[in-house]
């Protein structure tokens, strides 16, 4: 005896919703919560599945859209991850993440790689963004969305933030709080970020030293870090949060306290360094708030949306913890 699979009518007059309705639910686009779980109810007592492979061959898409980064170990991509899924995931996207590597050519070959149509757009955030991959992102076949340097003047849609403006910020703070012998650590200064932070920090302070990291990473800034803390100094910036929780780290093997003997400053304010200790001064870049924008801009363009490029821009904001002033101070 066969049985009769369910079909979509029968989930619909279960629920008690039209058949619109009931689509709309089971692919989680344009449904209250309410009736996505009415709906869903309805179709697990029938033992009914949405056919994704049918959909997306009736529909030519593939309902996925790849995030790619260059390290899917730090906690600033993971931030972006969650916000870009739970913008897409509603309108039956799954995100797919993948890893560029630290290279221009192998950050190419993986824009290169969407003539395969395996994903209906891309959302990227590369850590070098020169000709070379612009000429590749601007041809290629799906929609690509960049977080990092705005590109609305080559026709590509982009989300940017103000880093030189961070790193300004977190100098004024140590210098308002009485700190002026005051050191850098950064990472490569070939990639945008790197670029971005030492042009702000070379416009704040003047005639300091600064030290340049093979990466931006925990070990990395505990190397830098070394070298940098040999000099006189009472406040070190340190252009991400994982370099800063290095130079940490450096510190104490100085026997130098944090913040009494030199104060310490991140960027990206993840939440490794809001539960590290001591807890981190760190400038927000709205890592969240990038990713929405960046969801929501590959949204419109999977979608179908005819439009010109476009640029969003989230600002710095200075967050305050301990590890330049204690609590009560």
């Amino acid at each position: 005896m066969t049985s009769t699979r369910a079909t979509l009518s029968q989930v619909a007059e279960r629920a008690g919703v039209s058949l619109a309705s009931t689509s709309r639910a089971l692919h989680g686009t344009g449904a209250s919560r309410e009736m996505v779980e009415r709906v869903r109810a309805a179709a697990a007592e029938l033992g009914y599945s949405v056919d994704a492979v049918g959909r997306s061959l009736r529909m030519k898409k593939t309902f996925q859209v790849a995030f790619a980064v260059a390290d899917i170990g730090n906690p600033v991509y993971v931030e972006m991850m969650r916000a870009i899924h739970e913008v897409l995931a509603p309108h039956g996207y799954r995100v797919v993440v993948m890893t560029t590597g630290d290279t221009t050519t192998s950050t190419v070959e993986l824009v290169h790689s969407l003539n395969s149509g395996f994903v209906d757009g891309m959302v990227i955030s590369p850590l070098r963004t020169d000709d070379w991959l612009i000429r590749e992102i601007q041809q290629a076949p799906v929609p690509v969305v960049v977080i990092g340097r705005a590109l609305d003047d080559h026709g590509i849609s982009s989300v940017s933030t103000d880093s030189a403006g961070g790193i300004g910020q977190a100098v004024g703070h140590l210098r308002a709080i009485g700190r002026g012998r005051i050191g850098f650590v950064n990472g490569p200064l070939d990639t945008t970020p790197g670029e971005a932070r030492q042009r702000g920090f070379d416009a704040a302070v003047r005639g300091v030293g600064a030290e340049v990291a093979e990466d931006f990473t925990v070990a990395a800034g505990l190397v830098a870090a070394r070298r940098l803390l040999t000099r006189e100094l009472d406040a070190v910036v340190a252009a991400n949060d994982l370099l800063a929780i290095g130079v940490i780290h450096a510190a104490r093997e100085l026997g130098l306290r944090v913040p009494e003997d030199v104060a310490v400053t991140g960027m990206d304010d993840t939440e490794i360094g809001r539960v590290f200790y001591p807890s981190l001064t760190s400038v927000s870049l709205g890592s969240t708030e990038r990713g929405r924008a960046a969801a929501d801009l590959m949204l419109r363009l999977a979608e179908g949306a005819e439009q010109e490029a476009q640029q969003v821009v989230v600002g710095p904001t200075l967050i305050v913890r301990e590890s330049t002033v204690r609590s009560g101070q």
